[in-house]
C-alpha cells in the first residue's frame, strides 16, 4: 500500500465491497425486481401505442386503416404480445406490493393483506369485464 492511501486513525479506509454486474441474477426476488422495473418500458409502449391509435382515429378513416395495417405487421404484433405479458407481470407484482405499501385501517384494526390484495384483483376483474363489455357489446 502506498503512503498516500495508508490507514490512519483520522482517515479510515472505506469498505466498498465489490458488487457484481449480475447481482440481480443471484436471487429470484432480485430478478423479479429488475423485470418489474424494466416492465415500465412496456407500459410506456402501450401508452404511446394508444396515443397513436387515438391520433389515427382523429385523422380519419384513411389514417385509421393505415394504422391498422402498420399494427398488423409481425414486428408490431410480437412487440404487443411481449408487452402484454410484461403488462400483466407489472400489474401482478404491483398488486403483490400494495399490501406492504398501503396500510388501511377499518376502525382501530389494520385490514389484512389478503383482503387488500383480493380487493385489488376484484377491481381489476371488474374493470376488465366493463372494458370487454364496451368493446364487444355483449
Amino acid at each position: 500500500m502506498d503512503q498516500n492511501h495508508a490507514y490512519t486513525a483520522y482517515h479510515p479506509r472505506w469498505l466498498r465491497p465489490h458488487v457484481s454486474t449480475y447481482w440481480w441474477l443471484e436471487k429470484p426476488a432480485y430478478l423479479a425486481f429488475i423485470l418489474r422495473e424494466g416492465s415500465c418500458m412496456f407500459v410506456a409502449w402501450f401508452t404511446v401505442y394508444l396515443l397513436l391509435l387515438l391520433r389515427a382515429i382523429q385523422q380519419g378513416q384513411a389514417a385509421y386503416e393505415a394504422f391498422l395495417a402498420w399494427s398488423a405487421g409481425p414486428v408490431i404484433v410480437l412487440v404487443n404480445i411481449v408487452s402484454f405479458a410484461f403488462l400483466i407481470f407489472h400489474a401482478i407484482t404491483f398488486f403483490q406490493a400494495a399490501p406492504q405499501a398501503m396500510v388501511v385501517h377499518v376502525g382501530h384494526r389494520r385490514l389484512p393483506a389478503r383482503v387488500l390484495l383480493a380487493a385489488h384483483y376484484a377491481a381489476w376483474a371488474a374493470a376488465s369485464i366493463v372494458v370487454f363489455w364496451l368493446l364487444t357489446g355483449a
